[in-house]
């Protein structure tokens, strides 16, 4: 059988096919470039008509990035989804605290989602960036501590899928005045999350 076997070339010509099928649209070269690589990841068109990149976004998470800075994420499966070699090129680190003894501890303890606890940890350590692709109550708890003038946030990225509070959690977020990319309504994922922050670590690194 004749089929594409290099990873490449799979991607280069999935990426075609999207830039073939997606239709009319009003995104630049380098929003372009973060639509596709969701779309890519989900096969779902949709997502061009669900993810919001706030103007600016795209610089300010690069500008951090290439500070090798440290990344918070809510799931184990968006930091493994995350490509390494990137992330090693950038000199930066992805963290996630939700399976943390301490962090177990304290959220039941206190009657909160260890995801709570954990973007609380986060926040006491001065992480600037952050990645949200399962837990509404994180992304909550996130702007509260912003509120509260406690969290010194550079950048969201905001993706928690789910039926209960995951849409209202990236509203509430959007309110706030900072660099963030969002999916809004119910869809969203760690995969999703993951292909995003991907996208933004491409636009700085080469990939060979």
């Amino acid at each position: 059988m004749d089929y594409i076997k290099k990873p490449m070339g799979i991607e280069v010509k999935s990426f075609e096919i999207i830039g073939e099928e997606m239709g009319p649209h009003s995104f630049n070269e380098r929003e372009l470039s973060i639509i596709k690589r969701v779309i890519h990841t989900t096969a779902d068109f949709e997502y061009k008509d669900i993810t919001y990149i706030r103007e600016g976004a795209i610089d300010a998470a690069g500008n951090l990035l290439k500070q090798g800075i440290k990344i918070y994420t809510d799931t184990k499966m968006a930091m493994s989804g995350m490509n390494k070699r990137a992330l090693e090129k950038l000199g930066c680190e992805v963290v996630c605290y939700v399976s943390d003894e301490d962090v177990t501890i304290d959220a039941k303890k206190r009657g909160i989602t260890r995801s709570m606890a954990g973007v609380e940890k986060a926040v006491e350590e001065g992480i600037q960036f952050y990645v949200f692709g399962n837990a509404p109550t994180a992304l909550f708890r996130l702007k509260e501590l912003m509120l509260e003038g406690k969290a010194d946030v550079k950048f969201v990225l905001g993706a928690p899928i789910g039926f209960v509070g995951a849409a209202e959690s990236k509203e509430e977020i959007e309110k706030m005045d900072i660099p963030m990319i969002t999916v809004r309504g119910r869809k969203g994922g760690s995969t999703v999350a993951a292909s995003i922050v991907n996208a933004l670590m491409y636009l700085n690194v080469d990939r060979n």
